[in-house]
Formats: C-alpha cells, sequence, structure tokens
C-alpha cells in the first residue's frame, strides 16, 4: 500500500482547522477487509482517501487528481474489495472474467498495485492476477485458468494482447480503475486503453475511478468520455515537494560528475541510494562505473529484462544493494522504504519528473536528501523546476574534497552494453458464455 504520511501532517493544511483525520472505521467495510485495514496498521485516512472514498463507496464514479504517495492505490483497492465483497456472485463463475481491472502505466506500478491488493485481500478469498509484459506470457496465462479471478492489474500492451487472443473476457467488469491516466496519456498508451475499455460493460453497468496526477483538458475529457457524470476530488499538497526532503544543487563541470557522485556515495549517511538519469545507454554505464568501483548496486532501465528487474528492486529494498541507477522508470509509483538520498545525475527535461524523482525519499515521515547536478549543458533546466516547486532551490559548487577522483576500478564490468553492428565490443555507452453486467 502506498505510504501514508506520517498522521497525515505533512498533507494537512495548518491554515484549515476545520480539517480532521478521518478514521477508516467511519466506513461501513466488509469486515474481512476492515480487519486487513487494521492488521496493516492504518487507522486514519489520508486526503484522498477521505474525499474519495465517502463517493466511490457509494457507487458513484471519481476523477481523482493526487501524487504519487498520497494513498490513492489504497482508495482505489479498498472501493474494489468492499464493492466485491459486498456484491457476491452465486451463480457459477466462468474462467479468465475478472470482476474488476485496474490499468496502470507501468509494469513496477502494476506490480505494486497487485501487492497491496493481495495484502487487503488476504482473508476475502479473492483471486489477484497481474498482466505485465516483460514476463512469461504463457505463465500469466496458467495464473487466469488455475480459478476464477476477482480483480486483474495490468499494463496497457499486455492487457491488449490477452483479450485479443481470447485469453481474457472483459464483459463482467464491475469497477474499471485507470491509475496515473496523465502517464499514460504521455506514454501514447491511451489509444490501447480506449480498445480495452471497449470491451468492458457499458459505462452506465461499471464503475469508473480515473487518477492523475494532474487535471489537464485531455484528462478531463477522457473522464467525461468514460465516466458516468464523475465526482471531481482534487488534493493539492501545501507544497509541491515534501519538506521532509532538504534539496541542494551542485553545480558541476560533466568532466567532475563521477567523481563527485562516488565521494557523495561513500559517505557514511548515504545508506540506500536512488540515481536518477535521463538515458538508458548513461544508466548501464554509471551502474557499471559504480560496480567496477566496488560498490553494490543495480540498474534499472526499460531495457533490463523483466525477471532481472524485480529481482534488481528486492535487493535493493532488502539492503543487498546500496545504489539503484535508474530512468525515470522508477520515478513514479515505486514504494521504497528508507531511501535515504536521491541524486539526479541528470536533470529532468520535464520538471514534473523532477518532483516524482525526489518523491523517492522523505516518505512516512522520514528526512531524506534530494542532490542534482546542474553542469553547463543541463543548467537551464532549473528555472522550470523551481516554478515547479514554486521556491529557488539552493545552488552551490562542491568543496574541493567532494571532487577529489575516484578510485581505479577493482573490479570487472558487469553491466556490459548489449552487442549491435555499430557496438560491439565497446563499453556501455555514453551517458465461455458471458454473465450480463451488474446494473448500477
Amino acid at each position: 500500500m502506498e505510504s501514508q504520511p506520517e498522521q497525515l501532517e505533512t498533507l494537512e493544511q495548518p491554515d484549515k482547522p476545520e480539517q480532521v483525520k478521518l478514521p477508516f472505521s467511519t466506513f461501513d467495510l466488509q469486515k474481512p477487509l476492515a480487519d486487513a485495514i487494521k492488521k496493516m496498521g492504518f487507522e486514519y485516512c489520508t486526503p484522498i482517501q477521505a474525499q474519495s472514498l465517502v463517493h466511490t463507496l457509494a457507487g458513484h464514479d471519481v476523477t481523482g487528481k493526487a501524487q504519487t504517495g498520497t494513498g490513492k492505490t489504497a482508495a482505489f483497492l479498498i472501493t474494489i474489495i468492499n464493492d466485491l465483497l459486498s456484491n457476491p456472485i452465486e451463480e457459477e463463475r466462468y474462467i479468465a472474467e475478472p470482476r474488476a481491472l485496474v490499468v496502470a502505466p507501468t509494469r513496477e506500478l502494476a506490480q505494486q498495485i497487485a501487492s497491496d491488493a493481495q495484502l487487503l485481500t488476504h482473508d476475502c478469498g479473492m483471486s489477484v492476477v497481474t498482466l505485465v509484459g516483460g514476463e512469461d506470457y504463457q505463465k500469466q496465462n496458467r495464473a487466469l485458468d488455475a480459478k476464477p479471478v476477482d480483480i486483474v492489474v495490468a499494463t496497457p500492451g499486455r492487457l491488449l494482447d490477452f483479450v485479443q487472443n481470447g485469453n481474457l473476457h472483459l464483459g463482467g467488469i464491475e469497477v474499471l480503475v485507470l491509475d496515473e491516466a496523465d502517464r499514460m496519456l504521455d506514454m501514447g498508451f491511451i489509444p490501447q486503453v480506449r480498445s480495452v475499455v471497449s470491451r468492458t460493460p457499458k459505462k452506465e453497468c461499471r464503475q469508473t475511478l480515473l487518477f492523475s496526477a494532474t487535471f489537464t483538458p485531455a484528462i478531463i475529457e477522457l473522464a467525461q468520455r468514460w465516466a458516468v457524470d464523475p465526482i471531481m476530488v482534487e488534493i493539492e499538497p501545501l507544497q509541491v515537494a515534501a519538506d521532509a526532503v532538504d534539496q541542494v544543487v551542485y553545480l558541476v563541470t560533466t568532466a567532475d560528475k563521477y567523481n563527485l557522485l562516488f565521494n557523495l556515495i561513500s559517505e557514511p549517511e548515504a545508506e540506500k541510494i536512488i540515481v536518477f538519469s535521463n538515458r538508458r545507454d548513461q544508466v548501464r554505464r554509471l551502474a557499471d562505473n559504480l560496480y567496477r568501483n566496488g560498490i553494490e548496486c543495480g540498474m534499472l532501465s526499460g531495457e533490463v529484462a523483466q525477471n532481472q528487474r524485480v529481482r534488481t528492486l528486492d535487493n535493493f529494498k532488502t539492503g543487498k544493494l546500496k545504489v539503484l541507477v535508474a530512468t525515470d522508470v522508477a520515478g513514479r509509483g515505486l514504494h521504497i522504504d528508507d531511501v535515504t538520498h536521491v541524486v539526479n545525475y541528470t536533470l529532468p527535461e520535464e520538471a514534473e519528473d523532477y518532483v516524482h524523482r525526489i518523491g523517492r525519499t522523505g516518505r512516512a515521515g522520514a528526512i531524506g536528501t534530494s542532490i542534482s547536478f546542474a553542469c553547463e549543458e543541463d543548467s537551464f533546466l532549473l528555472p522550470d523546476i523551481e516554478e515547479k516547486l514554486g521556491a529557488k532551490l539552493d545552488c552551490i559548487h562542491p568543496e574541493d574534497a567532494m571532487l577529489v577522483k575516484a578510485p581505479a576500478f577493482e573490479r570487472a564490468s558487469k553491466f556490459k552494453a548489449k552487442p549491435t553492428s555499430r557496438t560491439a565490443g565497446k563499453p556501455g555507452g555514453g551517458g465461455g458464455g458471458r454473465r450480463p453486467p451488474r446494473s448500477r
């Protein structure tokens, strides 16, 4: 479940004393679900949960605006699970015909949502299946065929593959969730999502929940097209960036970047670090150099096989890896505890991505540190980031001791580039019958 801010204090508006914490016990939730929430230690709703559940639990369609880390995953999962428990199917169930569908833009986010769903449905007798690209199709198909499935969490491409192949039937969908719709729009997934939605019951015969970090005209248009009179729920944090994240920008030359990174990682207080870079080849080269310098690290980008990505994330979460070098595929939707530092090795081209990157640290009441490198090539990106934050960033020159040359490599390469006709031998780059839908 998305990490909830400690006692919600980081999300509450101090100038609104009437805003009070709402306990989950306020809602008449089905007992197995209420017990699961209590067992997980959650007592009070976050603002997005409090403002959306009052509508979604009553069956209304909702379009919610909330950043990652505000508890929106729990908001829609609680809605789904309570609805399915409240409306049990007495007749025979069909294989590969889910009752609820959650669509998310990335594999990591889909897997996180499914993991949260497993926790919340622990004593509910429900089946949750994840369909994402990069993993064995037949294995996922067997999971669908093993027993009737209640909740499917999927990425658009793999989901459409299953539907078009006749291995998944969406005619019985009762609750449809589109998470991070803005991200799916940016990534060009909307045509696939549109094709999937067209295979579900008419919008009058299902509940539709759409969540987005922004309310652009395009998002509002999608909500109106796919939902019935959606109630707009909007959560605006007091500040765009968390108060619990100390932010600093080091003005540094391109030639000194790696030395600065190595020295920062070597500091005692740097215990669990995510390093962001914009391109896959940069991520591979950085991860390889750090590994050759004796640092236990992993890499996460679109070119890494899904099974390896899962292992890397698990090893980073458990502390086997100190450093995770990643593209923005890791900037949204991942919930990793105790990340002490986020380093922007290259500044993101979109200010919104900066906010998502630094949101990987300073979670659940902890203090985190965000360090960005601004060189001669990308310092022009700072004004847009500062405008997004609504504040000036502290830009300083690193001390000479932080620019001491990194030691010679002590290990052989681990993250080698895949050979191609142009790069072979070179190091890793430069940088059945269907049950009719339930009426609403």
